[in-house]
């Protein structure tokens, strides 16, 4: 297990109710399923659906998130937008 710092953006923020947490988790996709845990809320899942994930800056893929950490992690979780 290592620490997952989760950074919500935007909606995310809103629904998660706090802009940043800390898990501990084996995966991003671990630490995320921390996070719904804490709610169990639709809204905070239907923004998690549909957000971008970006792991120490880079996009990641969905497919990926189930990968195994070794170090500590920022995750950024960015709703869709619009505007500019």
């Amino acid at each position: 297990m290592v620490t997952v710092y989760l950074h919500y953006w935007a909606g995310a923020k809103a629904a998660a109710g706090v802009d940043e947490e800390t898990v501990e988790a084996a995966s991003v996709a671990g630490a995320l399923e921390v996070a719904r845990e804490r709610r169990k809320d639709l809204r905070f899942e239907r923004v998690l659906a549909v957000s971008s994930i970006l792991v120490d800056g880079k996009l990641t893929r969905a497919d990926e998130l189930a990968a195994g950490l070794t170090r500590p992690v920022r995750v950024e979780i960015l709703p869709p937008f619009a505007g500019g």
